[in-house]
């Protein structure tokens, strides 16, 4: 399918433009570009409306390809398209865990799928991190790679990838372990080390 991330011409003018803002605001990028062809990517801290241009600048300049989930009423007419191009995957939440089983349906029909998830779900202050993210990676049995954002280095990137157990406690307990020195945009806004 065509998005923005693998548009011809379009795709290149703003990995450049991606790089050039990066560089001129200050900050790097670091980490080695995630390889895998299915695996959940997951930004954290998110702390401000920045950290989502961050984050997609990171993804720009290294020319990868990403998908996100948005409600199913973004996708309606006139839009609708735009933001298939956009790179959002259309989901029906009104049923239990159908966000779940519909995005291990993507990742199975999908030959190179990379979701992008933020585990706090709202740049507002929260104590828990959701696990949504996680239970799509168990369920469709990919990796999650550990995206980050860190203001007090300024630095954005990708850290290592994670094989989720299946155990939640002891899983979102280390990969949160990685963030832990990490600091937002806005870090008063930081999630506290609580699961839920």
């Amino acid at each position: 399918m065509r998005t923005i991330f693998n548009t011809p011409v379009f795709r290149e003018v703003l990995s450049l433009l991606a790089r050039l803002f990066i560089r001129l605001s200050g900050w790097k990028v670091t980490g080695e570009t995630p390889t895998h062809k299915k695996c959940v990517l997951i930004a954290a801290p998110h702390t401000s409306n920045w950290d989502f241009l961050y984050m997609l600048c990171v993804i720009l300049s290294r020319r990868m390809e990403v998908r996100w989930m948005g409600k199913q009423q973004l996708f309606k007419r006139p839009f609708g398209w735009l933001m298939k191009w956009l790179g959002g995957i259309p989901i029906e939440r009104s049923k239990t865990n159908n966000t779940v089983d519909s995005m291990v349906e993507a990742f199975n029909s999908a030959e190179n799928l990379t979701l992008l998830i933020t585990p706090e779900g709202t740049r507002s202050k929260v104590r828990q991190w959701k696990t949504g993210f996680y239970h799509i990676a168990c369920a469709a049995g990919v990796p999650i790679v550990r995206g980050f954002l860190d203001n007090s280095v300024r630095s954005c990137g990708f850290g290592p990838s994670f094989e989720p157990s299946g155990n939640l406690d002891s899983d979102i307990a280390e990969i949160k372990n990685y963030y832990k020195d990490m600091v937002g945009l806005h870090p008063e806004l930081g999630v506290t080390t609580e699961q839920d």
